[in-house]
C-alpha cells in the first residue's frame, strides 16, 4: 500500500452524516461549533469523491494518488470522501464540501455520479466547477459549470493485449468486466485486438459482474475464465486486486488496470494500463488558480500523460518486449487506430469497413455498444 494512503487516517463521521446533522440542528450555521467544520480558507479548496475505498489497488486509488499531488500544491486545500454510492448520497457529499468547506472545484470521480447527481446540483451552484470523470458533456444540454475529463486508456489495454498475446499458450485470454458501458467495451475490444496483433487466432472471453466492486463475483468470474482455458486475465472493475490475486493463484498471467498491481504478483504480472491523474488534476487546479477556464470536454492519451503503462514483467519474452515498445512509440506519435477495418462485431455486423479507421479521439468510440469478433460474450 502506498505511503500517502497509509498516512491518511479516515474520518469515522462521513460528510453525509454532517449534512444530515445540520438539517436536524436547523441548518449549516448550527454546525459552526463542531470541531473541524470551520477551517481557514486557502486560495482554493478542492473536493474529491470516490465510490470505493482509496486503497483499492485500482480506480479509486488512482484518483487518490492524483488528489495527493494536488495536496502538495501551495495554496490549495483538499477535502475527500470515500465509499460514496452512486445515489443521492453523492449529492449530499458535494453539498457538504461546498457549504461546509467552501469547495469551488469538485471532482466526483465515479461514472454514475454524472447523471442525475452532478446535473442536478450544478444549476444550484453556478459558481462551483464540477469536473466529472468519463461523462459525455454536451454543450446543447449540460450546464457550463460542468466539465468532463477522461483518457484514451483503450490504447493501454491494446498494449496489455500485445503482452498477453506473447504470453498465452492456450490462445485464450479472459476479461472480467463490471458493466457493458462504452468505455468498458472499448477496453475489452482493445485487449483482444492487441492480442490478435500477435496471433489472429486468439480469442477473449468476457464475464460481466454487474457491479463496479463485488469481490465474490470477481473471484467467481476469474475462476470461471481460467476453468475455460484462459491463461492471461485482465479486467475493468474498480479494484483489480481480487482478479489479480485469484488469476495468479490459479497459475494465469495477469495484466493490470487503473493502477500498478505488480506488487500483488511480480512473477505473473505482465504489464498494466494505468491512469496518471496527478498530471490531469494538477493542470486543472493550476489553471483554476490562475483564473483560466478549463475546457468542458478534456481528453488525452499516452503522449499527453493522461495514462501510462506499468513496467513489463519478467514473463514477457524479448519478442513481446520489442513489439510492445514499438507499438507504444507509434501510439505516442498520434494517429494510431485500434478499431479499424475490415472489422465485424461478434454478431457478424460490420463495424468498420476496409480502409476505415477510428482514431482514439473519435467521439464515436465513447458510444461503443458492441464486442468485436473474437470476443466470447454478450453485452446483454
Amino acid at each position: 500500500m502506498t505511503d500517502f494512503l497509509s498516512k491518511s487516517p479516515r474520518s469515522t463521521l462521513s460528510r453525509r452524516d454532517l449534512l444530515r446533522g445540520s438539517a436536524a440542528l436547523g441548518g449549516v450555521a448550527a454546525l459552526s461549533g463542531f470541531p473541524g467544520v470551520a477551517r481557514a480558507q486557502s486560495a482554493l479548496t478542492v473536493g474529491f469523491i470516490y465510490v470505493g475505498p482509496r486503497d483499492d489497488f485500482g480506480y479509486n486509488q488512482s484518483h487518490a494518488i492524483g488528489a495527493a499531488a494536488v495536496k502538495a500544491m501551495e495554496g490549495v486545500t483538499v477535502v475527500e470522501e470515500e465509499n460514496v454510492p452512486e445515489t443521492i448520497d453523492v449529492q449530499k457529499s458535494m453539498e457538504s464540501m461546498i457549504n461546509f468547506d467552501g469547495a469551488t472545484l469538485i471532482f466526483p470521480t465515479s461514472f454514475g455520479y454524472f447523471d442525475p447527481h452532478i446535473l442536478t446540483l450544478a444549476p444550484k451552484y453556478p459558481d462551483v466547477r464540477f469536473e466529472h470523470c468519463g461523462g459525455l458533456w454536451s454543450a446543447d444540454k449540460h450546464p457550463t459549470n460542468v466539465g468532463s475529463y477522461f483518457g484514451y486508456i483503450g490504447m493501454g489495454q491494446y498494449l496489455n493485449g500485445i503482452a498477453a498475446g506473447h504470453a498465452t499458450k492456450t490462445k485464450k485470454i479472459g476479461f472480467v468486466a463490471a458493466k457493458p458501458i462504452p468505455q468498458v467495451l472499448l477496453n475489452i475490444n482493445s485487449f483482444l485486438l492487441g492480442a490478435r496483433a500477435v496471433d489472429p487466432s486468439i480469442t477473449c472471453q468476457v464475464i460481466f459482474t454487474g457491479e463496479w466492486s463485488l469481490a465474490v463475483k470477481e473471484a467467481e468470474a476469474t475462476n470461471a475464465l481460467v476453468d475455460a482455458g484462459a491463461d492471461v486475465i485482465t479486467c475493468h472493475v474498480d479494484g483489480p486486486k481480487v482478479v489479480v490475486e485469484t488469476a495468479a493463484g490459479r497459475g494465469a498471467f495477469v495484466c493490470g488496470y487503473h493502477a500498478d498491481q505488480s506488487a500483488l504478483s511480480p512473477d505473473k504480472y505482465l504489464t498494466g494500463a494505468e491512469w496518471n491523474w496527478a498530471k490531469v488534476y494538477t493542470d486543472m487546479v493550476s489553471a483554476t488558480m490562475k483564473g483560466e477556464a478549463i475546457p468542458n470536454f478534456v481528453r488525452g492519451g499516452l503522449a499527453d500523460g493522461f495514462i501510462k503503462m506499468s513496467p513489463l514483467g519478467p514473463a514477457v519474452p524479448e519478442a513481446g518486449r520489442a513489439q510492445f515498445e514499438a507499438v507504444k512509440a507509434e501510439i505516442e506519435k498520434g494517429g494510431f487506430s485500434v478499431i479499424k477495418g475490415p472489422l465485424k462485431d461478434n454478431a457478424g455486423n460490420v463495424v468498420a469497413t476496409d480502409g476505415q479507421a477510428f482514431l482514439e479521439t473519435d467521439p464515436a468510440l465513447e458510444g461503443m455498444a458492441y464486442l468485436v469478433e473474437g470476443v466470447i460474450g454478450s453485452t446483454s
